[in-house]
């Protein structure tokens, strides 16, 4: 393995460079790498927002020009106030107004915006961006759109930073600690979390995240760091018009984002660090090379985006990480995970022979369709039970009523005593209820510990600020050591800090398993865990599933393979065309005239 530099002497030797550049640069530089600062707390937002949640947003300048309105119409004293609130006229009071006015806007747009998805989702950043743009050129008591100065400085410790080199290092300041409270947030509970949000909804709600509150989190926070940008920006600039806070400026940010690598927190930095610099050459060079002025560097801008979209969805990051090579985090990860943990707490088991899941008569319609009608089904503690049938019998729709992604059209499902009908996947995954999928639904890029951990979701209990404050080591580690012990238990030690997305399919149905047991289910649904496994994986499978039910697991599972069905479970139930038409003990199965006709079209007739 090629070695290089560990991360934390690259980080140094970046900030070492930061806190020199000011003595030994030109004025005109440091006002440039202020604005490739102010650019890259925006991107960090975005870096959060679209490369990690897959979250698309047009908008952020607007945030950028809340913060700067809200400060600049408090300190110059727009806002008439009364003698008591006074001191909110200083600029620190003034940014936590701002922070405080941007949460709540963009909580608002939030829960309007992020109900859209698809295309929508960016229309929708677009037109309320847009409107807030407008509203900043109406306010005819801020100038309107030639602006307003006067706005006063920001004082620190006495000293008023009335120049670009004085801002130069709150700046900065402001950028790395926003880039570590963003690698914090993300090595966390709650930073797998949003991370689960790639891997689908409905993968994300069975493991027991809240997704709505997840995208929410994440908009809110990227909106207050474009605020900070904007207050900034405007006690450096000390004026302000609406024009840095437009579309144009809401693409510029996305595309910083794209081209520095829209996955890293520090392709932030690099993606502002590009375009910034980038545009300001291009401005002088495109006028005099074409003979006439204009915004020639859009046309740039915009070829180099679809060349990078083509060529390099992950930016250019990684390829400078290949230059300046950082040691493996291997180690790191290793070191991070405690085998001395204290365990997590457990569920209590059902009792023996208890009813845990009773399907009572459940219909599910889409339109003139009837994929499941009148299924009747129960499943005992420490009981296997399979659901087999051919192909479209509607099985994996069953499961999807069950679990609570589906809302049955009419009938009952109770699990453990509790009826569950249409409750939402999540609340019932609190409940004891675990499932892997059909199609396997990982985190590819994540490792195989961090996707079995985003099954112990819901037995953490820390939230954002904990996690941006590293106060939630201990809980972490717990939750780390019980993700390494189901990895232990099914046999994927040895992968344990790979990417998932590098195993084969068999272990990633393996790891689905693992990722539902981190969950402390006392009911676990499989669907088809044993395809795409050798032959030693399915005997491996077998014995743990075995082991599970000895524990007094109940185990719900569909699947294909006759052979591992029939040494495994206890009963099965055979579906086609959506209703039961057998149940009973494997050997009863086997000989049932019906089930052999669904099967192979032939009964006891033929």
């Amino acid at each position: 393995m090629k070695r290089g530099i560990s991360s934390r002497t690259a980080v140094l030797a970046f900030v070492v460079l930061l806190a020199v550049a000011p003595f030994v640069l030109s004025p005109f530089y440091v006002t440039m790498l202020n604005n490739i600062g102010l650019s890259s707390l925006v991107v960090l937002g975005l870096v959060l927002l679209t490369g990690v949640a897959g979250l698309t947003s047009f908008g952020q300048a607007a945030f950028v020009g809340l913060g700067a309105y809200i400060s600049a119409a408090l300190t110059t004293g727009v806002v008439a106030l009364p003698a008591a609130l006074s001191w909110l006229h200083a600029p620190w009071a003034a940014l936590i107004v701002a922070l405080a006015c941007t949460a709540l806007l963009a909580l608002v747009l939030g829960s309007l915006t992020l109900k859209l998805s698809g295309h929508y989702l960016p229309l929708g950043t677009i037109a309320w961006g847009i409107s807030l743009y407008f509203i900043f050129g109406t306010l005819q008591s801020m100038g309107g759109q030639a602006g307003m100065s006067g706005i006063p400085p920001i004082t620190l410790f006495g000293l008023a930073l009335t120049s670009d080199r004085m801002m130069y290092g709150l700046i900065w300041a402001a950028v790395i600690a926003g880039a570590y409270a963003l690698l914090n947030l993300l090595d966390s509970r709650e930073g797998r979390a949003i991370r689960a949000l790639k891997g689908g909804i409905v993968m994300a709600e069975a493991m027991g995240i809240d997704t709505a509150r997840s995208r929410i989190v994440i908009f809110v926070l990227a909106a207050l760091l474009a605020s900070l940008s904007g207050w900034l920006y405007v006690h450096m600039q000390r004026f302000v018009n609406p024009s840095p806070f437009g579309l144009q400026f809401g693409i510029d940010y996305l595309f910083m984002a794209v081209l520095g690598g829209a996955s890293h927190v520090w392709g932030a930095v690099l993606g502002a660090g590009v375009i910034v610099v980038l545009k300001e050459w291009l401005q002088g060079v495109l006028p005099a090379l074409l003979g006439r002025t204009g915004n020639f560097e859009s046309i740039v801008f915009g070829l180099l985006m679809v060349v990078m979209l083509q060529r390099s969805r992950d930016g250019i990051w990684p390829f400078l990480a290949k230059w300046v090579p950082v040691q493996d985090t291997l180690r790191n990860r290793r070191r991070r995970l405690d085998p001395g943990a204290t365990p997590l707490p457990r569920r209590a088991m059902p009792n023996p022979d208890e009813v845990v899941l009773d399907v009572r008569d459940v219909t599910r319609r889409f339109g003139g369709l009837v994929a499941n009608n009148q299924m009747n089904l129960k499943v005992l503690s420490g009981e296997v039970l399979a659901l087999i049938g051919p192909n479209g019998a509607g099985k994996s729709t069953l499961f999807n009523q069950i679990s609570g992604v589906d809302t049955p059209t009419s009938g009952t499902v109770l699990f453990r005593g509790y009826e569950v009908t249409g409750k939402g996947s999540r609340h019932i995954a609190g409940l004891g209820m675990s499932r892997s999928f059909q199609h396997v639904r990982l985190l590819p890029r994540m490792t195989v510990l961090e996707n079995v951990a985003i099954g112990a979701h819901m037995r953490g209990k820390r939230g954002v600020l904990s996690s941006v404050l590293r106060l939630d080591r201990e809980e972490e580690a717990r939750l780390l050591a019980e993700a390494a012990r189901q990895i232990e238990r099914v046999g994927l030690k040895e992968q344990m800090y790979e990417a998932a997305g590098s195993l084969s399919l068999g272990q990633q149905r393996i790891l689905e398993i693992a990722r539902a047991l981190a969950a402390d289910p006392c009911l676990l649904l499989l669907d088809e865990p044993a395809a795409g496994l050798r032959l030693g994986e399915k005997q491996a499978l077998g014995e743990l599933l075995r082991k599970l039910r000895a524990e007094g697991m109940a185990i719900l599972l569909v699947e294909h393979d006759m052979d591992f069905v029939m040494e495994l479970v206890d009963r099965i139930v055979v579906m086609d065309f959506g209703q039961k038409i057998a149940e009973g003990l494997p050997e009863e199965i086997q000989s049932n005239s019906a089930v052999l006709e669904a099967y192979l079209g032939v009964g006891d007739g033929e």
